[in-house]
Formats: C-alpha cells, sequence, structure tokens
C-alpha cells in the first residue's frame, strides 16, 4: 500500500495517508485514502484539482453528499473486502 504525505494549503502542517485505491470518473481523479492500514481505519475520498499535470496536484475533500455516495460506490466495488460507511 502507497503512503503518501498532503501538505495543507494554508499552514506549513501535512499529513500522511495510505492510498488504498484510486480511479478516474468524468475526467476527474478520485483518491481513496486512509489515516492507517488498519481495519477500522478513517477513509476520505479525495478530488484532484489540478489542471495541469506539471504541477503538484491539488486534492480537496468530497464533501459533496451525491457525488460522495456515488464515488463510494465504485470503490466499494473495487475493494471487494472493504466496507466504506460515511
Amino acid at each position: 500500500m502507497n503512503k503518501i504525505k498532503f501538505k495543507f494549503a494554508d499552514s506549513e502542517e501535512s499529513a500522511e495517508f495510505f492510498v488504498l485505491e484510486q480511479t478516474r470518473i468524468n475526467a476527474a481523479n478520485y483518491l481513496l485514502v486512509a489515516d492507517s492500514e488498519e481495519d477500522d481505519a478513517e477513509a476520505l475520498i479525495l478530488k484532484d484539482l489540478s489542471e495541469d499535470g506539471d504541477q503538484e496536484a491539488i486534492y480537496e475533500v468530497v464533501e459533496d453528499d451525491d457525488e460522495l455516495e456515488a464515488i463510494s460506490k465504485i470503490f466499494s466495488e473495487m475493494l471487494e473486502d472493504v466496507d466504506i460507511v460515511f
């Protein structure tokens, strides 16, 4: 499982997450990340907002309920042994 470090835009703080899966839907990239490798880890779905492939990726947490539900279903199908609860 890949581990990546995210730097927050409004501060010098950062956080590390484990990438569980990634997908591309309607020309947007999404990551399913978790804060640990444990079974009860907290997970987030992140959407890539970057416009240029040459710059660092810019991600935001998906908060729209409809988008979150749709992307969660896709990740659930991709990861048959993982239950996504939000």
